[in-house]
């Protein structure tokens, strides 16, 4: 489907249709199509033993495709947030968002140290994994809006400081350019997929302030990915559900 420009919508939490396959996964967002008046396209926090099969599919699925080895079975883990995205009754995109714990975060396996000296000065981390999407070319605005929702969980609902992903070489120059991510060390060979790979990170507090600069402002000459991501007036709609929830 080529999807036109979108507007973002805050819709009620508790709005589900009973022929929603979703519908016990709680709805987060939406984008409606300005020319249909449509929407397609919603976000949804995966807390269901079904929602976290449909996203386990879709990371085993991406992975494969891009010869990632390795499982990607989700856990319900209490220090793991997943958000999913769907398009109608498909789901098309998945982040999981990890909080640091007394038993680390998935990165401490290869970056312990580089790890350990941000919480040495106070930081509190947390990492972006599984990460997949497959919706095409035409995407962006919904990648956007699935990482900014992870932003808000890792920022205004737990307070975080620190935010780590680790990811592939050449897509170490989306994450610098298009979002301000900083390389921390040099590549390794990460066991659990059987590729190299490298560290990156990026202060959460960064991110808010690209946020409240450029959000919600697709035609700007801004050449960030921060464009993209929900106004901050819709941002704040969002947390204040958000928070209402906890």
């Amino acid at each position: 489907m080529q999807y036109k420009q979108v507007e973002r919508v805050d819709p009620a939490l508790d709005a589900t249709r009973a022929d929603d396959p979703f519908r016990d996964d709680r709805l987060l967002a939406e984008m409606q199509d300005i020319v249909t008046g449509e929407s397609t396209f919603g976000i949804r926090l995966v807390d269901t033993p079904e929602g976290r099969s449909k996203a386990s599919m879709l990371i085993h699925k991406m992975y494969a495709w891009r010869g990632l080895e390795g499982t990607h079975a989700l856990s319900d883990d209490p220090n793991r947030v997943t958000l999913m995205a769907h398009n109608r009754e498909e789901a098309v995109g998945t982040l999981t968002l990890g909080l640091d714990s007394p038993s680390g975060i998935l990165a401490d396996q290869l970056f312990r140290a580089e790890i350990d000296a941000f919480r040495a000065r106070g930081k509190r981390v947390c990492e972006f994994i599984k990460l997949a999407f497959d919706m095409g070319p035409k995407s962006k605005s919904y990648l956007a809006a699935l990482i900014h929702l992870a932003v808000m969980y890792a920022y205004d609902i737990h307070r975080f400081d620190v935010l780590f992903i680790e990811v592939t070489p050449r897509h170490r120059q989306f994450y610098q350019r298009m979002l301000g991510f900083r390389q921390l060390g040099e590549e390794v060979v990460n066991p659990r997929v059987n590729v190299r790979g490298v560290l990156m990170h990026i202060e959460l507090s960064y991110m808010k302030e690209q946020i409240r600069r450029f959000g919600g402002q697709p035609d700007s000459d801004e050449r960030s990915f921060y464009p993209l991501f929900f106004s901050p007036h819709e941002e704040a709609g969002i947390i204040n559900r958000l928070r209402q929830q906890e």
